[in-house]
């Protein structure tokens, strides 16, 4: 089974279990022998088809003239010199390039995945905005940045959020059918709990993310404490607008029972002083939810970080709001890879 655009071999990462028993029925071999190999490859995370011991030889060589394992090459892991954050560069079949990020954090190990090469959404503030939109990525290929990570790291990834390159809802089937594979009890057995998909308002989707009662969570990039400002850092907003994005999220809260994150990257100027708090916290209102400041990772152009007074200043406003507050203080900033800060040539 050979891609017919272009007679590329079919990567095995990304294929689910009934896929998998397909393809090994077509081959002449028993149903159960999918199950195998759908473990070796999820739960053991090898690097080569021939390292199934348990799978027979005929079987193992069938796939292997149709199949490659990995969709994924690692070009390259820079880890930071001042905490335990890694980046990974990785090409695709196709040749383009995509950013990983892996960030400790007391018992945390949380694998930030890129869901497109690019993003269309245009972020004013964001560099992989500035890469442009060049494709989305296959289920195989962000599943594959979990396998390929979790073989290089010492520790078991505990957490996993669709924070990367991209906009994932904007590539949502692929999106879900990755979360799918990474929760699957058969595989990876990552909880529903500690699996996140970000977006930056993609109404229509979070709509249909919450009709569909998807056990993961949620976080909505807000930036903001009103459309008007929302609309000159993210064009998005004039697509969907932020009265339109609230009740999406209350929906999702309605169906799910669990709040949703939202999400505001502190920009000197911009949005952060006491008025822009005090509007924030009047647009939350008794939304049930969780509010994550972010302080902003500078990438060289017009935006700047607040000073710290000024984020404690900010931060001062909402001490006795009626939803939970964290802070997110960026990791990995020495190479580039904290938020909004992952981009390639």
């Amino acid at each position: 089974m050979k891609n017919a655009r272009n007679g590329e071999k079919v990567p095995v990462v990304g294929q689910s279990l009934e896929k998998l028993e397909s393809i090994v029925k077509e081959m002449g071999f028993p149903r159960f022998r999918a199950k195998q190999v759908f473990q070796w490859i999820y739960q053991h995370h090898i690097e080569k088809i021939d390292e199934m011991s348990n799978v027979p030889k005929a079987l193992l060589a069938k796939l292997s003239e149709t199949h490659i394992l990995h969709p994924l090459s690692l070009k390259l892991h820079t880890p930071s010199e001042l905490e335990p954050t890694e980046k990974f560069l990785f090409t695709v079949q196709s040749g383009e390039k995509i950013e990983t990020v892996i960030m400790k954090d007391g018992k945390r190990n949380t694998i930030c995945l890129s869901t497109q090469i690019g993003c269309a959404v245009d972020c004013d503030f964001c560099a992989t905005a500035k890469m442009g939109f060049q494709k989305n990525l296959s289920a195989g290929e962000i599943v594959d940045q979990f396998i390929q990570v979790q073989r290089r790291t010492t520790l078991p990834i505990t957490n996993i959020v669709f924070m990367g390159m991209g906009e994932p809802f904007l590539n949502y089937k692929n999106v879900i059918l990755a979360a799918d594979l990474l929760n699957h009890s058969e595989g990876i057995g990552m909880g529903a709990r500690r699996i996140t998909i970000s977006t930056a308002g993609i109404v229509p989707k979070i709509k249909q993310f919450a009709e569909e009662k998807h056990k993961y969570k949620l976080a909505i990039s807000l930036n903001a404490p009103n459309e008007s400002r929302r609309e000159t850092i993210m064009p998005i907003t004039k697509t969907h607008r932020l009265n339109d994005l609230m009740e999406a999220a209350n929906l999702y809260y309605e169906s799910s029972g669990r709040f949703p994150t939202f999400e505001y990257v502190l920009l000197a100027g911009i949005n952060d002083s006491l008025k822009d708090a005090n509007q924030l916290i009047q647009l939350i209102g008794r939304q049930p939810c969780k509010l994550n400041v972010i302080p902003y990772n500078e990438i060289g152009g017009k935006y700047e970080r607040p000073s710290e007074d000024e984020i404690k200043s900010f931060l001062s406003q909402l001490k006795n709001v009626p939803f939970q507050v964290t802070v997110r203080w960026s990791r990995g900033t020495d190479i580039k890879a904290g938020c909004g800060q992952l981009a390639v040539d």
